[in-house]
């Protein structure tokens, strides 16, 4: 057999990345725990700590003083424990917000998992499974207060209080979550309202409700320990949090090419971006496969009869996006923008510090969370 070939290195400097701002990050967290006078202030890092990377994004946030973090599902809660351990972080909670099933106890036991347990039938599954392995631990429980997602309702309290005295479960946090934490509907007042009285059912027990909006809303909301998530990645949450948080994110990607084009041409799939004057075009290295959504194209589908289109960020300037986003290549027009400026290898900044992420959002039609979240692989993670 053939020795093999030692891998060739490839130059990715073309390639699309995400520049994570570790600083930025870690002042986000602060600015929310200072936020927080009655407790402590967590951090939600699911879905891969909102696709930057879950472990890194962990170990910076414990460095800024977070120990509590929230993830999805048990997978991710061992795949955080292992990524801590190894970082020698010891100390740290890691809650699993959508609870365990049976066959997941003794994973969730060996990784120190705590679930948020949201149905009776959890209940019963998490008790049998450590009966089953002879031993205690904690869980949290999650309330049903308006939002009509997850959580236990009022006529289960008395099923749940008596596990509790009977020293089958052990609570250690009653959680629910708001659903208009960052609109002035009357409902985050309804649920604190009904937090409330259904967490008299466990006196003595940390109470946690506020999310990244909820964070700003005052002692009234906070409570014992608060669960910001969009906020620690820059993303906007609410009014109140205007002007102070700052971009954790930077996406980029390079031109490919720049070309000439005239006044009445087209631009992209579908002559979507008709040109109304001679244009010189930059065609860049990212596409809705790298996550940059076809929904921010700046002409050529049916948000843009209601907003304007995206923009980018190259150069000093702020230019628009052209036509259709397709899979792999975004047009941007570069008219105005010197032409020694704008070649080959150039960045474009499609958002972070010069384009605001939830500008592009709004673009799209969709909240910050789905363009972190939707990054794709191919979109290379680079830590400062």
């Amino acid at each position: 057999m053939a020795a093999s070939t030692p891998a060739t290195p490839i130059d990715r400097s073309r390639m699309p990345r995400v520049e994570i701002d570790t600083a930025a990050l870690k002042a986000n967290w602060r600015t929310l725990d200072a936020l927080n006078v009655t407790g402590r202030t967590g951090a939600a890092v699911k879905a891969d700590g909102y696709g930057l990377g879950a472990g890194r994004i962990a170990a910076a946030l414990y460095e800024a003083g977070c120990r509590d973090f929230f993830v999805a599902w048990p997978e991710e809660g061992v795949a955080l424990r292992e990524s801590l351990d190894a970082a020698g972080v010891a100390d740290a909670t890691i809650y699993v917000l959508q609870g365990v099933w049976l066959p997941d106890v003794p994973a969730c036991l060996a990784a120190r998992l705590v679930p948020v347990l949201s149905s009776l039938a959890e209940i019963a599954a998490w008790c049998e499974g450590l009966e089953r392995a002879g031993t205690k631990a904690p869980a949290a429980l999650q309330l049903e207060t308006g939002m009509n997602r997850l959580g236990l309702d009022a006529a289960d309290l008395p099923i749940v209080r008596a596990a509790v005295a009977g020293g089958t479960l052990d609570v250690a946090l009653v959680m629910s979550h708001l659903a208009s934490a960052d609109e002035e509907t009357g409902q985050r007042e309804e649920q604190r309202a009904v937090f409330l009285a259904m967490a008299e059912a466990f006196p003595g027990v940390p109470r946690s409700l506020a999310n990244s909006s909820g964070s700003f809303l005052g002692p009234d909301f906070t409570f014992d320990l608060t669960r910001p998530g969009i906020a620690l990645y820059g993303g906007r949450a609410g009014a109140p949090s205007e002007g102070r948080l700052k971009p954790v994110a930077s996406l980029t990607a390079a031109v490919l090419q720049v070309r000439g084009a005239r006044a009445g041409e087209a631009a992209g799939y579908g002559a979507a971006g008709r040109l109304s004057r001679d244009t010189r075009i930059a065609t860049v290295g990212l596409g809705y496969a790298d996550g940059y959504l076809r929904a921010a194209s700046g002409a050529g589908v049916p948000l843009r009869e209601m907003r304007p289109g995206a923009t980018a960020f190259v150069a000093g300037h702020s230019v628009p996006v052209l036509g259709r986003v397709s899979m792999d290549m975004t047009l941007i027009d570069v008219t105005d923008v010197p032409a020694e400026l704008v070649e080959p290898g150039t960045r474009v900044e499609f958002f972070g510090p010069n384009v605001a992420i939830d500008d592009v959002a709004d673009a799209a039609g969709t909240i910050a969370y789905e363009l972190l979240t939707g990054l794709g692989r191919r979109v290379e993670r680079v830590w400062r």
